[in-house]
């Protein structure tokens, strides 16, 4: 799953990022409100975990305003506040659960896949691409018992594709997907590692295609 964390306390938003990378998610990492309000118009997630003290517009306005605009994707709410009323406001204005600071973060993740089972978001975690498995846990391609030997950044990328398989996926947002969000490099570094990756996987059945000026989309042969 594409899972944006708005949280201004950057290192527990870096620990909830770096555990949820690690089972395989594409995680986008923000910090303030409204630059978070703008991100998730624009790019849009598959499930939010929202902090509702932000700086510049907090998380219970973004979550009320998301609503207005029928944007339904599902959100935890980050709560350091342990108040009915809080936690009540919160479910109203439509987040799907919440959880009060400090939490264990296996209670965070068994949160998110109890949503993702509601919302029917889970992913297979073995998933056929044309003649390869991509093993989501593992994070691994394989052509029967052989495993492919595929860099770190390539296999981010191939999952952020993954993911919106399809669609088109911007230059930007391939980028914060594997150098992380506000990462002050230029967008033109995705392009090596695209060629490498698109050379590993074409002889699979698998290709990644340009979109001059707006990104790269996988497409998977039937045969």
């Amino acid at each position: 799953m594409r899972i944006a964390i708005v949280e201004d306390n950057q290192s527990l938003a870096n620990g909830i990022a770096y555990r949820l990378r690690s089972r395989g998610h594409s995680v986008d990492l923000l910090h303030d409100g409204e630059e978070a309000y703008a991100f998730l118009i624009q790019e849009g997630a598959d499930l939010i975990v929202l902090d509702i003290d932000l700086p510049s517009m907090s998380g219970l306005e973004i979550l009320r305003a998301l609503r207005r605009r029928e944007d339904g994707t599902p959100v935890i709410l980050l709560t350091a506040h342990g108040e009915t009323k809080e936690r009540v406001a919160g479910l109203d204005a439509g987040a799907d659960d919440y959880l009060t600071k400090p939490f264990d973060m296996d209670e965070l993740e068994a949160r998110i896949r109890a949503v993702a089972r509601r919302r029917n978001l889970a992913f297979p975690e073995l998933e056929p691409l044309g003649q390869l498995v991509f093993d989501r846990t593992s994070r691994q391609l394989s052509c029967g018992t052989e495993v492919l030997n595929i860099p770190r950044k390539e296999i981010a990328i191939l999952e952020c594709l993954l993911e919106r398989r399809g669609r088109i996926v911007s230059k930007s947002h391939l980028l914060s997907h594997v150098y992380g969000t506000g990462a002050d490099i230029a967008e033109n570094a995705i392009e090596p590692h695209i060629s490498r990756l698109r050379r590993r996987i074409e002889a699979y059945g698998i290709q990644i295609k340009s979109a001059r000026g707006l990104g790269y989309m996988l497409e998977v042969s039937s045969a």
